[in-house]
């Protein structure tokens, strides 16, 4: 399938465009979807393997958050822009490969740092890579499918996600109980190299809009058409074309809610995910190998069903509303929560395990209806834009503040509890909250255990502490799918409309 240029196409860019078949169709989306699984290896596997470097490098919860979230969505948020503006005018595909060499690097430098610092700066550089990779695949997704499919396939595109939580968990536990942490960062970065090969040599570029419903002439795959000219990039134009998107994420009303309902649950699973290892060691004393298999396999594969089944069940309920791209998440984020607090309450590890599968199957239906939502709101040349906006929004506040704000509230439950082990409710340790100070715990158990001279009582102690800091910061960062919820169910109202105008507004057939 190389890729020509012919006389015919170049007289009929505006009109004709390459008749992409199904199984390369189908080729693009698994490598994009390789690609994201990586993408979330790399940034989450640190969660799995968190407790093992908080009690190497000696670090806080607070601490352990900032580099699960905070050093790496900094850079990740802030670069997304200027890099979905690029991806509008040159090569998304260029791009991407480019992005998954970056991150893939820094992610087995991680292997290599000795002190929280080193690590942070890593961290950083991870963030860097993984900013590339998005905003340019959402856009060429959009262009390989149309609207009505376009749900589904980003749905497959985010099955990526689970995936690579899982594979990170199960990975990453399994290379920690064998070897250590070091190893697990150097052995899952590595790979990431051969997918940005497969992706460089066998994802053409298509032309902009090449999927939207309207009346073309269809032209062999392999024809390249020549595209409309682009603006020229100035700052003036830049400018107004991020604030035309902006305008479409937060200027209108079931948009607004679209992206205030995901912002809210992926601060709430960013957060509590990268407690969720540390508190089946914690709680249970479970080895890294088990926990990885619980973590990665029971709840990897409810969130896959979850994204999977989001997206296809909303493009089929679409079609008689537009309403359910934001219902399906609103139902499933408040089904999901009751279930939580049965796993986090449950007394035994066997029973915990097999009841997280459950949350994923139902919380994670947001992810295709979300994207699919901000995908066909936009003019083709914006898409990438509105990804980045999209996840600069989600990931500053998601990503980097979810990790960070969970184990600062841990932090201050186990100082509490700590110091008032007859008071375990969640009343007692809120109102106690800022009465407690986490230096204090820090000081009497370093890394979140008791020196091993201090004798068996105050290990209990500084352990029950911990435990139970962890379980109720767990469950208050959770809480926060409820709010969510509530903003999907707003978006409801309206969102027809919206969606019509849309396409109204760019001359497109239904």
């Amino acid at each position: 399938m190389a890729s020509t240029t012919s006389t015919a196409a170049r007289g009929a860019g505006a009109t004709a465009r390459p008749d992409y078949s199904e199984g390369y169709k189908t080729l693009v989306l698994v490598l994009l979807v390789v690609a994201y699984t990586f993408n979330f290896i790399d940034r989450t596997i640190i969660a799995t393997i968190g407790q093992k470097i908080k009690e190497d490098l000696k670090i806080t919860d607070t601490q352990l958050g900032m580099l699960g979230g905070l050093f790496f969505a900094l850079l990740y948020t802030f670069l997304g822009i200027p890099l979905a503006r690029l991806a509008e005018r040159v090569s998304r595909v260029n791009i991407i490969a480019v992005s998954i060499v970056i991150w893939s690097a820094f992610t087995a430098l991680c292997g290599t740092a000795a002190s929280f610092t080193t690590l942070a700066l890593y961290r950083f550089g991870v963030g860097v890579g993984e900013a590339g990779l998005s905003p340019p695949a959402h856009s060429l997704i959009s262009d390989y499918y149309a609207p009505k499919r376009r749900a589904s396939a980003l749905a497959i595109y985010s099955f990526g996600i689970p995936l690579g939580s899982m594979l990170g968990a199960v990975i990453g536990g399994q290379l920690v109980q064998h070897f250590d942490w070091r190893t697990a960062f150097m052995v899952v970065g590595i790979p990431g190299l051969l997918v940005a090969i497969a992706i460089k040599l066998l994802i053409k570029e298509p032309p902009r809009g090449h999927s939207e419903p309207v009346a073309r002439p269809g032209l062999a795959e392999d024809v390249v058409v020549d595209e409309p000219a682009k603006p020229p990039a100035t700052l003036a134009t830049e400018l107004r074309e991020m604030g035309a998107v902006v305008a479409t994420l937060f200027g209108k009303w079931p948009v607004l809610h679209m992206v205030m309902g995901v912002t809210l649950v992926s601060m709430g699973g960013y957060g509590a995910g990268q407690f969720v290892p540390p508190y089946f060691r914690r709680a249970f004393g479970l080895d890294y190998g088990t926990i990885g298999l619980i973590v990665g396999l029971a709840a990897g594969i409810g969130q896959g069903i979850g994204t999977l089944s989001g997206g296809f069940l909303t493009d089929r309920l679409a079609k008689a509303g537009a309403r359910w791209y934001a219902l399906v998440p609103a139902i499933g984020i408040t089904i999901a929560y009751p279930i939580i607090w049965a796993v986090y309450t449950s007394a035994s590890w066997q029973m915990a395990a097999a009841l997280i599968v459950l949350p994923g199957i139902f919380s994670y239906t947001y992810l295709g209806p979300t994207f699919g939502v901000v995908q066909n709101m936009v003019p083709t040349r914006r898409r990438a834009t509105a990804t980045a906006i999209l996840f600069f929004f989600l990931n500053l506040i998601g990503l980097g503040g979810g990790p960070m704000l969970t184990g600062w509230v841990i932090d201050h439950f186990a100082a509490f509890h700590y110091a008032h082990p007859a008071a375990p409710g969640f009343a007692d340790a809120l109102g106690g909250f800022f009465a407690a100070h986490p230096a204090d715990f820090q000081a009497a158990c370093p890394g979140g255990i008791a020196p091993k001279t201090a004798g068996a009582a105050a290990a209990a102690a500084c352990n029950g502490a911990l435990v139970l800091a962890t379980r109720q910061g767990i469950l208050i960062a959770y809480a926060l799918g409820l709010w969510a919820a509530a903003h999907y169910l707003m978006a409801s109202f309206g969102l027809k409309e919206a969606m019509a105008k849309a396409r109204a507004d760019r001359g497109e057939a239904d």
